[in-house]
């Protein structure tokens, strides 16, 4: 590392990247706000979306896609979220519009916005899946947790790129996990900087703490008695990575992830939430 920057000046750094974070538009406020409501009125869903015409072009992109199969065209973002659900059709609106306000960041050269994106979605997707189909706590929150897991990698690359870059060399040459080597290099590792945006965007407890211990679920505490939801976007990062769905082009043999869902508790249940994963994945990536 440059010996000017020190891992205490890194962490400081890598903090102050935060004040870059662009405020909420007013869309992506009140979907926050309505992250423990499944009970969504439609006509509210579809008139935010409306005022919005790439937001719509995009949803109504979405649902038009290949990977539902539909037979007649879907013209009106009310007739999508009839066919979606507000639920469903909420997460999409979630991930396009925290999607768009991160590309305002300034970000260096080599980082590929679309290949985080998609791992943030793809986790995303899979998290919530998994929350659908096994008792875990706060399950309303897996797909925004999904989404935010990374973030802190995020800010290491809008704050400290070049000590960022050490950080992925460090971790590609010497095998060690990439929390090793950001703790080593940068006094600061990924999911406590991810959970800095979150405390200033002031999301809900339980997405916080689902996001600092992704890594770690073993250290959280938060659901005695259930699956915690650190627990589920662990599951569903490492799943999707071994998809090859990750934010650097996978370098090795990539396994199945299928056996290590299967012994979480899906059971029978796993190739039909994987080939859901993937038919939705693959509408999604048509609107990014």
């Amino acid at each position: 590392m440059n010996a000017i920057l020190t891992p205490s000046a890194a962490r400081e750094k890598a903090l102050q990247a935060l004040g870059q974070l662009p405020p909420f538009n007013p869309v992506l406020a009140k979907l926050m706000a309505t992250l423990a409501r499944e009970d969504v009125m439609l006509t509210e869903l579809a008139d935010w979306i409306e005022k919005d015409a790439v937001l719509a072009g995009n949803v109504l992109r979405i649902v038009n896609s290949a990977a539902y199969g539909r037979s007649a065209s879907v013209s009106s973002v009310r007739q999508a979220i009839a066919i979606l659900g507000t639920v469903k059709l909420r997460n999409i609106v979630l991930a396009m519009q925290v999607a768009r306000m991160l590309t305002q960041l300034k970000l260096p050269k080599g980082w590929s916005d679309s290949r985080f994106n998609q791992h943030a979605i793809a986790t995303a997707l899979l998290a919530d899946l998994l929350a659908q189909h096994l008792p875990i706590d706060y399950a309303e929150g897996a797909f925004i947790a999904g989404l935010m897991h990374d973030l802190g990698k995020l800010m290491f690359a809008v704050g400290i790129p070049d000590a960022y870059t050490e950080v992925c060399q460090l971790q590609k040459t010497s095998g060690r996990t990439s929390l090793e080597c950001e703790h080593e290099l940068l006094g600061i590792t990924h999911p406590e900087l991810s959970l800095a945006v979150l405390e200033k965007w002031q999301l809900p407890i339980p997405v916080r703490s689902a996001v600092r211990y992704h890594h770690n679920p073993d250290a959280d505490s938060s659901a005695p008695g259930l699956m915690s939801l650190s627990r589920a976007i662990q599951l569903a990062d490492h799943a999707v990575n071994q998809f090859g769905i990750s934010l650097f082009p996978p370098d090795g043999e990539l396994e199945d992830p299928a056996p290590l869902l299967e012994a979480c508790g899906l059971g029978e249940k796993t190739n039909r939430v994987l080939e859901a994963f993937h038919k939705d994945f693959e509408a999604m990536k048509s609107g990014f």
